[in-house]
């Protein structure tokens, strides 16, 4: 799921590191995905090393020589770590703040409250009709506060952001991770691949001539069932194929009881929606004043940029959540220091995740896909989907799929109508999101957070992106028959 620099975006576009044919690359891109399920599974190494080791595989397969593909690993993790890892660090300290300052026991007691869950004890028994229902409307809490959220941010961002008030709702409300976590990620999900201003739907956009406020409108149209058929009903089939409690290491430990007070539920909320805010400034901006060179486009790009709002965010909390538990500032520092830790794993996982992929790029796989594409005779529509199906599931970024798949189509949008142009767009960000498996950054990240492994990632996550893309695929060709 990890967005792609601008840099990242011509490293693509360089030359392949082989000059494997399709078959050898096909037979390459198996065999590197094999080896890294097969040493996690079955010899139970770290995912880390065996992403390394998976990638050099595909990287020798492939016939491509060993330095190159160590350089296209290691760009790629670097590249990961310095967009991804950076946020990830950031909103671990935020989320360290929230917990010891007992932010987020505001937010999580106020959201149980509401929703009739404050914790085991208050399950429901015989005649408690308004906590049952109350504890059925938390899933669709979920997916709502998560679509709100990931509006105008990236999906890394708004999972670091969510993670700390997930964990805690599923472990105090004493609900399955999956019923809540689900939900969650599924409304960022939708958010990220869908609706612009993410890079993706952008990207597709302006590759198609797509007019953007049609796209938007018809975008939620679509987002909005394929929401709630990934999020709270697959969640509850998601909660039983894999019941699991939030892991240990993670959930934000109860505020201890030497606190001075707690922040207010509503400061609280607004530190953690200020980058939000930022970042959906940004993006207002971009539409109503779009040109890159306006001053106030400039100014608000740095604003809105994911490291600034996060980093604005943490200080923020310093003062908003630390300062007013009353910490002092030895201790708002040794929060800081604790957060670090428990997510060195999770980052080099991650970045691994992020070098596999790259080497997959890099080896011209993304490539290979268009020009088997191209003898593909179907729809405008079903064809857009495909290709971007297709190359997702062999790169494993959605943003690659994205803008491979709209480079391709673009030629047949010249024809459309300006609805049916806007389909092709959320057709083409439909397709990019289907079935994340272990060479997207994003699916390392999901398991890591989630503590799960690769088998339930699979059940779970993997499953409600390749609903996320089938929903939106099935909703975008009813509205072609109709507009």
């Amino acid at each position: 799921m990890t967005h792609l620099s601008v840099e990242m975006l011509a490293a693509d576009a360089a030359e392949p590191i082989t000059t494997a044919g399709h078959a050898q690359l096909g037979i390459a891109v198996l065999a590197g995905i094999a080896v890294i399920v097969l040493l996690i599974t079955k010899f139970k190494l770290h995912a880390f090393l065996s992403l390394i080791i998976g990638s050099l595989v595909l990287g020798a397969v492939a016939g491509a020589p060993l330095d190159k593909t160590v350089t296209s690993f290691s760009a790629g993790l670097g590249t990961t770590v310095a967009g991804t890892g950076v946020l990830i660090a950031l909103g671990a300290v935020l989320g360290r703040l929230l917990a010891d300052s007992g932010g987020a026991d505001q937010i999580v007691d106020t959201i149980l409250a509401k929703c009739g869950g404050a914790g085991p004890q208050a399950l429901p028994a015989k005649g408690g009709g308004g906590r049952r229902a109350g504890r059925k409307a938390m899933p669709w809490a979920m997916v709502l506060i998560a679509g709100i959220v990931g509006l105008p941010i990236f999906f890394e961002v708004g999972i670091v952001l969510l993670i700390p008030v997930v964990l805690l709702v599923a472990k105090r409300g004493n609900f399955s991770l999956m019923r809540i976590g689900i939900p969650a990620l599924a409304g960022l999900s939708v958010m990220h691949g869908l609706i612009p201003p993410h890079p993706g739907p952008l990207v597709a956009i302006d590759a198609v001539g797509a007019n953007l406020g049609v796209t938007l409108a018809l975008g939620v149209v679509v987002a909005i069932p394929t929401a709630i058929i990934a999020g709270p009903v697959f969640s509850r089939y998601a909660a039983r194929w894999v019941d699991i409690q939030p892991p240990e290491n993670l959930v934000p430990e109860r505020a201890s009881d030497d606190l001075e007070k707690r922040p207010g539920f509503g400061i609280t909320v607004a530190t953690v929606l200020l980058p939000v805010v930022m970042m959906l400034a940004k993006a207002l901006v971009d539409i109503v004043v779009d040109n890159p060179e306006h001053q106030v486009q400039k100014v608000f790009d740095v604003i809105g940029s994911p490291l600034i709002a996060l980093l604005t965010a943490v200080i923020v909390a310093m003062f908003t959540l630390g300062r007013a538990a009353g910490f002092t500032r030895g201790r708002i520092a040794a929060t800081v220091e604790k957060s670090l830790a428990p997510i060195a794993g999770v980052l080099l996982i991650v970045g691994a995740g992020g070098g596999f992929k790259q080497t997959l790029v890099d080896a011209g796989v993304g490539q290979m896909i268009m020009d088997i594409s191209k003898g593909w005779h179907l729809s405008t529509l079903l064809l857009a989907w495909l290709i971007a199906v297709t190359i997702r599931l062999a790169t494993g970024s959605a943003t690659v799929a994205t803008i491979s798949a709209a480079g391709l189509v673009a030629p047949l949008a010249a024809e459309l109508s300006t609805p049916h142009a806007a389909l092709l767009v959320l057709a083409i960000g439909s397709g990019s999101l289907f079935f994340s498996h272990v060479n997207d950054a994003g699916f390392w990240l999901v398991k890591e957070y989630f503590g799960m492994n690769v088998g339930q990632t699979l059940k779970t996550w993997s499953v409600m992106e390749t609903l996320i893309s089938v929903v939106g695929i099935v909703c975008v060709l009813l509205l072609s028959l109709v507009l």
